[in-house]
């Protein structure tokens, strides 16, 4: 075997977690090395096209589970790149959340107030910008007049996108070929990278061994670039602290992997995962209602037929998350674009008896298409998730060169889930088909089953061992000098688009982290200032961080 590299801190991941992480220990002085499986991709990479071997596949992972499928980035900047840039923050009531464990699953140390100046660190580095109505696409405008035709509010959602460079190419999902959404290639990790970070795409992590130091050694592959089951290499890499930021569905099969050499994880390491609740309708829309109803007119005499022009979403409806209602009652309502393809196939007729995925009703929606929007509901679920046994290598069993793979992740829906989700299709259902606007029908579960776009909660913080594998620092349980600060930290669902909430969490986890690396050995420091070198968010911490070291 080749010899060991050596560094201060190896980062497993290059999304939310794993580059803010790698910014902050790089500029406070210490040595990073960040390993991240996918691609490295930029701007002038993205290609608009699903041919297999675009762009398209390269930077997405797909994985299908027992009752649950996983859709995550895989590439440098991870879930930023593909993601739809929607940056709302979490609601107070998520923080107070029991779930299926029957108690707050969050640390005490953390609710909406507490979080609330680390969530302001993150909009320093990735402005939010709330759209103003000029900025919306069109089948946006559609569902917020369809809401305030059936008395409910609708808003547009903070994103980080310069409205000003945006083309409304509809291709952000496939990664920005205009630069104008702000994914983390364009603020934490140039940032980590003028500190001297070596970032190394197409590097899997497999597993983690102790070294005699006290330190770890990191176990990786490197892989093809164009088949993604074919390893070109490998090697080991021995640091004094780790940082694993792998996703929700791949840091605890890494963490799993490595229970031979760590010795035993966490019982929750790989339990009580979260899919965000997440599930999609679709809507139908009727020409001549959308113009006798709403009073809408457009080029051509067609009222809509505009479900392929805009952004991706862009209006939400947040009327049902109100704290005062029960649990599994409150949820969001997010127009989406949604591309062709997997789309396509789960996208049900509607009014049919039985999952449509051809014949005479399908192929009449499918003739309709123009005429479709998409809604993304975000509800509450039970943590119901379960990684079986880790794969021989990687996070799935590779079923393509590149996307897709089959993995070890188990979920079956509980009454609670299910009441959550019913709830939401019946108020999509209430809002869209009144006075005959359109008609809806719910995504089938019976191909892939449940889907996320936002997998949480897989190795989660919290202040009970027998349910969080990581402590309020985001320290492994028992296993002092590994943290883990991607959206697998996240306790539960957050019904609304994770990534600020993600963001924050890791922002808040680096006083602590520092503070870990010092203890062994590492010279570093906290207090650096945005990657843009602004210093308000920085201020507005200062007075947070005694509570955040344990020395």
């Amino acid at each position: 075997m080749t010899a060991a590299e050596q560094t201060d801190v190896l980062v497993i991941g290059s999304g939310f977690g794993g580059a803010i992480a790698a910014y902050h220990l790089a500029a406070g002085g210490a040595k990073v090395e960040v390993l991240e499986r996918g691609p490295w991709l930029e701007g002038k990479d993205f290609d608009q096209d699903y041919l297999l071997g675009s762009s398209y596949t390269k930077v997405f992972d797909f994985v299908a589970g027992d009752g649950m499928s996983l859709l995550g980035g895989n590439c440098v900047g991870g879930g930023s790149v593909v993601y739809f840039a929607a940056l709302p923050r979490a609601p107070r009531f998520v923080f107070e959340r029991h779930g299926g464990i029957g108690r707050r699953m969050w640390p005490a140390m953390i609710d909406r107030d507490a979080l609330d100046p680390w969530y302001d660190r993150v909009a320093e580095a990735i402005p939010a910008r709330t759209q103003d109505w000029n900025d919306v696409s069109y089948p946006g405008g559609l569902w917020a007049a369809a809401c305030a035709h059936a008395g409910h509010t609708a808003n547009p959602v903070p994103v980080g996108i310069d409205t000003s460079t945006c083309t409304n190419c509809n291709w952000m999902m496939a990664g920005c070929r205009f630069d104008a959404k702000r994914s983390l290639l364009f603020n934490y990790l140039p940032a980590a990278i003028a500190h001297g970070t070596r970032i190394r795409p197409l590097h899997e992590v497999q597993y983690l061994s102790r070294t005699d130091d006290g330190g770890y050694r990191v176990h990786y592959n490197v892989i093809d670039d164009e088949d993604y089951r074919v390893t070109v290499g490998g090697g080991v890499i021995d640091a004094k602290l780790v940082i694993v930021a792998a996703g929700a569905g791949a840091t605890p099969v890494i963490l799993q992997r490595s229970e031979p050499y760590l010795g035993s994880m966490p019982h929750a390491v790989g339990r009580y995962f979260s899919g965000n609740g997440e599930r999609l309708n679709t809507a139908v829309f009727d020409e001549d209602r959308v113009r006798d109803v709403l009073g809408l007119t457009g080029p051509g005499g067609r009222p809509y037929g505009a479900f392929q022009i805009g952004k991706g979403p862009t209006v939400a409806c947040w009327d049902y998350l109100d704290g005062s209602r029960p649990e599994y009652s409150r949820f969001s309502l997010e127009q989406l674009y949604f591309p062709p393809g997997l789309g396509t196939i789960l996208a049900q007729a509607p009014g049919a008896d039985a999952p449509t995925f051809f014949g005479v009703e399908k192929k009449k929606m499918l003739d309709q298409w123009r005429n479709w929007l998409i809604i993304f509901q975000m509800t509450e679920d039970d943590n119901e998730g379960v990684f079986g046994p880790p794969p021989p290598t990687g996070n799935a069993v590779r079923i393509s060169q590149q996307m897709l793979g089959r993995g070890p992740l188990r979920y079956n829906p509980t009454p609670n889930t299910l009441r959550g989700w019913a709830e939401a299709d019946a108020a999509c259902k209430d809002i869209l088909e009144r006075d005959g606007l359109a008609k809806v029908a719910p995504w089938t579960n019976d191909v892939v089953g449940a889907y996320t776009v936002h997998p949480l909660a897989s190795c989660r913080i919290g202040d009970d061992p027998a349910t969080s594998a990581l402590d309020d620092r985001h320290e492994l349980r028992g296993h002092p000098g590994i943290f883990v600060t991607d959206g697998s930290a996240v306790p539960g669902a957050l019904t609304v688009n994770p990534a600020m909430t993600i963001a924050a969490l890791a922002e808040r986890a680096m006083p602590g982290i520092v503070e870990a690396a010092r203890r062994r050995g590492i010279e570093v420091g906290y207090g650096a200032p945005a990657p843009d070198g602004s210093t308000a968010g920085r201020r507005g911490v200062r007075d947070l961080l005694p509570g955040l070291v344990r020395g």
